[in-house]
C-alpha cells in the first residue's frame, strides 16, 4: 500500500526526486498519466495493467467511455528512475498539473499522486471540513468499522 506525504521540488528539466518510501513498489518502470483533480497518476506496471484491462471492457460506443480513455491514456508515459531515484515527467503533463516548482507526492493506495503544491493546499483546505461527511456517507453501509 503507497501511503504518506512528501514535498518536493521538479527542476527546470522537468525531473523530480520519487520517495525512496515509493520507488520498491513502483518497480523498474512505472507509468505517469492524467490524474483528476489536476494532479498526476503513477502506477507500477501492475496495477496499470489492471486499469487497462478494465478500460477494455467499456463499451466504445459510449462517448463517456471513449472520452475518459482518450483523456486517460493519451497522456501516459512510461517512465523510469536515473540513478538519482528522479524520474522526467513529460512537458504535457507538467503542464496539466499546473506544476512550476513545489510539489507534493502522496500515496494514494494503489497509485502515487503528484501535485502542484498550491492545488494541493486547495483540495486541503476546500475538503478539510467535509472529510467527516464524505466519511460518514463512503461507509454509511457499515462494512467499516474503525
Amino acid at each position: 500500500m503507497l501511503m504518506g506525504e512528501y514535498h518536493h521540488n521538479i527542476d527546470e528539466k522537468n525531473r523530480l526526486v520519487i520517495p525512496s518510501k515509493f520507488r520498491f513498489e513502483l518497480g523498474e518502470k512505472f507509468i505517469v498519466t492524467r490524474g483528476l483533480d489536476k494532479c498526476l497518476f503513477v502506477y507500477s506496471e501492475e496495477e496499470w495493467n489492471k486499469i487497462v484491462a478494465k478500460l477494455k471492457t467499456l463499451p466504445f460506443t459510449q462517448r463517456d467511455a471513449r472520452n475518459f480513455t482518450r483523456f486517460f491514456l493519451s497522456g501516459a508515459a512510461i517512465c523510469e528512475l536515473d540513478r538519482s531515484g528522479r524520474v522526467s515527467i513529460t512537458s504535457p503533463l507538467v503542464e496539466y498539473a499546473g506544476i512550476t516548482r513545489d510539489c507534493v507526492i502522496i500515496g494514494a493506495n494503489d497509485r502515487i499522486e503528484i501535485w502542484a503544491k498550491e492545488e494541493w493546499d486547495s483540495f486541503i483546505s476546500t475538503n478539510e471540513e467535509h472529510f467527516a461527511d464524505i466519511a460518514e456517507n463512503l461507509f454509511a453501509a457499515g462494512d467499516f468499522n474503525a
